[in-house]
């Protein structure tokens, strides 16, 4: 389950590859690393046009895995079994998304016998570690784990996550620190994961999209035709990116 991923590109350049019309979150800080139920940019269609956004990741989870219906919502990150009713009615064009990265992590299987933390893995299209986008949607702490990333390549490029997204009331956050109000909230869908990843993380990885067909598919195509994305990456197309400084020092996902 990816639940931290990275983007260290420009704004300028994610409005380019996907043809945005206007933006509405303002400077984009030149590296970011997103966490779960935090805010980032993310692209998606608007009757305005073609809009990239700031959303806060974690679509609503389902009624019953809450503890009650008045228990905040942490949400959910990563979407596999788009047959679910719980997430059928958010397929359509006007809630799919696509979330820009350069890399992203997984951790590892084993323990480091020295920190007895899992090693945390980045991941990335190649060495330049180019922009790709995930196909998304929009609308405690344990013992602490080293992260593997991933990216396109070494030099860590753009790319975009398939995701999906949606509007929500309620109340976001911990029983300690929570946000009642109005959210947009956006996730991305998930896949059986390809040779590079399945080491590492056998369940599961991202669905990555690379190229501006791709993305223009995801964000207008009937879901008989868009589902089709929901696949791995071919294993060429991913590396085991250096793990960053920032992350390194960490060790962890704040907050888990």
């Amino acid at each position: 389950m990816c639940n931290l991923y990275r983007i260290t590109t420009n704004q300028q350049a994610i409005r380019d590859f996907v043809a945005a019309t206007h933006d509405s979150i303002g400077n984009l800080e030149p590296s970011i690393d997103v966490y779960p139920d935090r805010p980032a940019p993310v692209v998606r269609n608007t009757d305005g046009g073609r809009e990239l956004a700031s959303l806060t990741w974690g679509m609503p989870t389902p009624i019953e895995y809450l503890k009650s219906r008045d228990a905040p919502d942490t949400g959910v990150t990563n979407i596999r079994n788009t047959a679910s009713p719980h997430w059928r009615k958010w397929l359509g064009v006007e809630h799919r998304s696509v979330v820009p990265a350069t890399a992203f992590s997984e951790y590892g299987q084993k323990p480091d016998p020295v920190t007895k933390r899992k090693p945390l893995h980045w991941f990335a299209l190649d060495e330049t570690q180019p922009l790709f986008f995930f196909a998304g949607i929009w609308t405690p702490f344990t013992k602490r784990k080293p992260l593997h990333w991933f990216a396109l390549d070494e030099t860590q490029p753009l790319f975009f996550f398939a995701g999906i997204w949606t509007p929500w009331r309620g109340t976001r956050g911990s029983n300690r620190t929570p946000r009642p109000g109005d959210h947009q909230l956006f996730a991305f869908l998930t896949t059986e994961a390809n040779g590079v990843v399945k080491p590492i993380h056998p369940k599961a990885m991202p669905v990555i999209l690379t190229g501006r067909d791709e993305v223009e598919t995801w964000l207008t195509a009937d879901w008989k035709e868009a589902k089709d994305l929901q696949r791995p990456l071919p294993d060429e197309r991913l590396v085991i990116a250096e793990t960053p400084a920032s992350a390194a020092a960490d060790g962890m996902l704040p907050g888990l």
